[in-house]
């Protein structure tokens, strides 16, 4: 983590109320923060965001970030996600002040919504969700009262201390805040406040049968930790009447929490719903929540997206009150800058043709000579230095890199055309071997020796450079090459998301050639297979099996054509607006 002391003061919605704050003396100066998750499930690209904003403002004015488990619905929680939510943050490297949960405030909570009771101020209804709900209204009409709702104070206690005792089934009562059926915020209609749920919850175990909605535990949670910006995305903004409502009729030990609402990050040809996710694993499009196809952050990590370029491209969307759409070519170029400048190059071929180098020398038992050619480990890395890559008389080439009738404009390997082999020679082309359908096995060529290093002595030049791998020498791999998870740019926009799914967004080859370099790579590990993309290392790759590497990212920068097409397409708007203006004027004279 950078020294916050040297940043530049950065400015947006949340940092100008805080410095705000400060000034004013709210809170005596202090900001305190948190990551409130739910363990329901794994975190996505969207969690990152506030992760990043709640850690990161906290960090820039002196205070603190908690990491709090929202664990109130036991049903959908496990400690598989907290242990995952734990490592989740360590990678993206958040350390929290402190670590709590929801539940070690059930008591308390519990207290505080006797004392609504006592005040008038919450009813037990014995309604079912669906007639609550139907009661509730529309927006612009109002909703209908609740046949319980002129309970007395004592006969709700009474009640709500049986629902606490097991009198009653699950879902046969609920206990409702007294607010307003007629409130244009259809939050502060009468909300439910607790529940009856007979499920063992994993840290309370069967001690508790009524648990509080996220909207009775989350204010309350705030203020018992003492958080003083409680930071949380958009779709929150209609909950914060209701945050403050709950907050200003309770004995508070401190000052109440402050919600301020920010966009969350959405991104093209994505979808973060937890619910859509879970339907991409239960239906088997995806192999798991980490498969690296998926948004979140272990699919993300499996795939080598690292964690300082998730931080930076985040860094760079800054904080905004309205909801947007991100192109994800923007974070794939952040990814792709970070790997430039710390990648290892090495080479493979994924779809491997052999070139028998005729003219190479061979020792007195009539094998090829073994060399070893010189090549830059990276080349915007001196201290990266070289590496030493075997070189023989046979040697694994990519199929693209040849063709025996090449179109217009083809300037690799062809019969009679000269190339360069990265860090290599020059070869040419001689002749072709191919079987009853025509394919390709085999490429015949001859090498210039006078051309080690890949430079001409006599200066002459080839137009294209290819990259190879010593046949004898050669490890086998299996490389899965990714698509989008989803082919529309906004998956649903139409109907179901899932009606928007690329139809072959992965594709596995599983006869790559890779340069003995490779057989050394930690799991994790990304490399750029030069002239192909950026490849991660399968974490899950068994000892002593054939190494895996996913495509993390390709060479090419999508987001610099991107923003050409919209400064293009501004300059088409601007002439247009300009003759537009300009036929006016002629009217007007």
């Amino acid at each position: 983590m950078s020294d916050a002391s040297e940043d530049p003061v950065r400015e947006d919605l949340i940092r100008d109320k805080i410095r705000a704050d400060n000034e004013a003396g709210t809170f005596d100066g202090r900001v305190q923060t948190r990551f409130p998750p739910e363990p329901n499930g794994y975190l996505h690209i969207g969690h990152a965001k506030s992760i990043c904003t709640n850690f990161g403002v906290a960090e820039e004015f002196g205070g603190t970030c908690n990491l709090r488990f929202d664990d109130t619905n036991p049903a959908a929680e496990d400690h598989e996600f907290i242990d995952a939510i734990h490592d989740d943050l360590a990678w993206l490297g958040f350390e929290p002040g402190g670590v709590f949960h929801a539940s070690d405030y059930f008591g308390q909570l519990y207290e505080w919504a006797e004392s609504l009771i006592e005040q008038g101020l919450a009813y037990v209804d014995d309604q079912d969700a669906e007639t609550i709900s139907a009661q509730r209204g529309r927006f612009g009409e109002p909703g209908e009262d609740s046949p319980f709702r002129g309970r007395s104070p004592e006969e709700n206690l009474g009640l709500f201390h049986q629902m606490r005792d097991g009198a009653f089934g699950d879902g046969d009562k609920v206990l409702r805040a007294k607010i307003d059926m007629a409130h244009p915020v259809m939050a502060m209609r009468d909300p439910v406040l607790y529940r009856i749920r007979r499920v063992p919850h994993q840290r309370t175990g069967d001690e508790w049968i009524l648990y509080p909605t996220y909207d009775w535990a989350h204010g309350q949670s705030d203020a018992i930790e003492g958080v003083t910006h409680s930071l949380c995305t958009l779709e929150f903004e209609d909950h914060r009447p209701l945050y403050d409502w709950c907050l200003e009729h309770l004995d508070l030990p401190r000052e109440k929490p402050e919600q301020t609402e920010f966009a969350r990050l959405n991104l093209t040809h994505t979808v973060m719903s937890k619910r859509l996710l879970k339907r991409l694993v239960d239906d088997g499009v995806v192999d798991g929540w980490d498969d690296p196809r998926m948004p979140t952050l272990r699919g993300l990590r499996k795939r080598g997206y690292p964690a300082e370029a998730i931080r930076a491209f985040i860094d760079h969307i800054g904080i905004a009150k309205t909801n947007s759409v991100v192109e994800i070519e923007l974070l794939e170029s952040f990814v792709r800058r970070h790997h430039n400048e710390h990648a290892l190059r090495r080479m493979a071929v994924l779809d491997p043709v052999k070139v028998v180098i005729t003219n190479w020398p061979t020792d007195d038992s009539g094998a090829p000579v073994v060399e070893h050619v010189e090549a830059v480990n990276n080349p915007e890395d001196d201290a990266a230095g070289t590496r030493q890559v075997p070189f023989s008389g046979e040697l694994w080439i990519e199929r693209a890199d040849f063709e025996l009738d090449p179109p217009p404009k083809y300037y690799r390997l062809t019969p009679g055309r000269e190339v360069r082999l990265r860090a290599g020679y020059f070869i040419t082309a001689t002749d072709a071997v191919t079987d009853a359908d025509g394919t390709v096995t085999e490429i015949h060529a001859t090498y210039d020796p006078e051309t080690r290093g890949g430079q001409a002595p006599d200066g002459r030049k080839v137009k294209a450079t290819i990259h190879w791998v010593s046949a004898a020498h050669a490890i086998d791999g299996t490389v899965h090459l990714y698509e989008r998870l989803f082919a529309a740019e906004h998956p649903g926009s139409d109907g179901d998301p899932m009606d928007d799914l690329h139809p072959a967004s992965r594709e596995t080859l599983s006869a790559a050639k890779l340069e003995p370099a490779l057989a050394d790579a930690e799991p994790g590990t990304v490399v750029q297979f030069e002239r192909l993309g950026y490849f991660a290392v399968d974490a899950d790759t068994a000892v002593d099996a054939p190494p895996v590497f996913h495509r993390t990212v390709g060479l090419r920068d999508e987001w610099a054509n991107i923003q050409k097409r919209q400064q293009n397409q501004a300059k088409q708007q601007a002439k247009q607006r300009a003759k537009q203006h300009d036929r006016k004027q002629e009217q007007n004279r």
